[in-house]
């Protein structure tokens, strides 16, 4: 691999690194507290947030929202700054790790929907911040969900 690697540094024979954009849905429960909702990833059943790959024509804010309504059938006013970012490696088909750069965004929810495209491939379930981060994988997303309070968009 000649050049540069995507994200900036020299190259070092590993896979360049590629971005990601998730979308962090939130809400107030009945008693003012904050939720996170948190979807269940299509092949290993772990708990994730929607995220997804840059989408043409879309800035990184709106790739979230719309990932946010098909991986997780909610809508809602996206932020357009982010809350965090985070690394995972990414398993391919071929069985390579691809590392991945996730930037998160936060989604006031403010619709629900009962049918949405991937909805017979997930589970969703409304936790507290802290919960949600004792329940997913990436140490990063983990941290971001223990220090997240809501935000406005």
């Amino acid at each position: 691999m000649g050049g540069r690697s995507r994200s900036g540094g020299p190259p070092s024979g590993k896979p360049a690194r590629l971005d990601q954009f998730a979308a962090l849905p939130w809400r107030l429960s009945a008693d003012g507290a904050v939720e996170v909702l948190l979807i269940t990833s299509r092949e290993t059943r772990r708990w994730v947030i929607p995220k997804g790959w840059p989408m043409k024509g879309l800035k990184p804010h709106q790739a979230a929202a719309r990932e946010a309504w098909e991986e997780a059938g909610v809508e809602g006013r996206i932020g357009s700054r982010r809350v965090g970012a985070f690394d995972y490696d990414k398993r391919l088909s071929s069985g390579a790790l691809q590392p991945v750069r996730v930037e998160v965004y936060p989604l006031k929810v403010g619709i629900i929907h009962e049918d949405w495209p991937e909805a017979a491939q997930r589970e969703r379930a409304w936790v507290a911040p802290s919960e949600a981060a004792g329940r997913v994988d990436e140490p990063g997303l983990a941290r971001i969900l223990s220090a997240f309070t809501g935000a406005a968009s």
